[in-house]
């Protein structure tokens, strides 16, 4: 297989992940009981930081869009990667080894706070993108 179809797959699973973390992390409500007692909390504390009046769940949801945002741009490279190494595949692999890197912390991180969905989506995400350097070889003018 080619590093391009591990770099298109790298991509929409990681364009999967953003949609689904939005969905369910950021505009997701809370369940009832102690989730909702903890978010009610979040909302109710108002402090003052560098001038501004905020509360803790304006900093969970403004760092949730944020993540959004950085995968959605992943995907997009991860996207315009694969069309790269079509000609370019071993020149890409620093590249693409830094983002490997980076997805195999992120499970480690999400298997510490958070839960196993993510934690799947993110090791297969990895995958791809150590299929893609193992697959990449030089081009014929390299």
């Amino acid at each position: 297989m080619k590093p391009t179809l591990f770099l298109r797959i790298a991509s929409v699973l990681t364009f999967i992940h953003a949609v689904l973390h939005t969905i369910g992390g950021v505009f997701g409500k809370p369940g009832p009981g102690a989730a909702a007692v903890a978010f009610a909390a979040m909302q109710a504390n108002q402090f003052l930081v560098m001038g501004l009046t905020r509360t803790y769940a304006e900093f969970y949801r403004g760092m949730g869009i944020a993540m959004t945002i950085s995968m959605t741009a992943e995907a997009i490279v991860f996207w315009q990667l694969g069309s790269l190494a079509k000609t370019h595949a071993a020149r890409l692999r620093p590249i693409v080894a830094t983002f490997a890197v980076a997805y195999l912390v992120i499970a480690v991180n999400s298997w510490c706070y958070f839960f196993q969905a993510p934690v799947i989506v993110e090791v297969l995400i990895a995958l791809c993108l150590i299929l893609a350097i193992v697959t990449a070889k030089p081009s014929p003018t390299a």
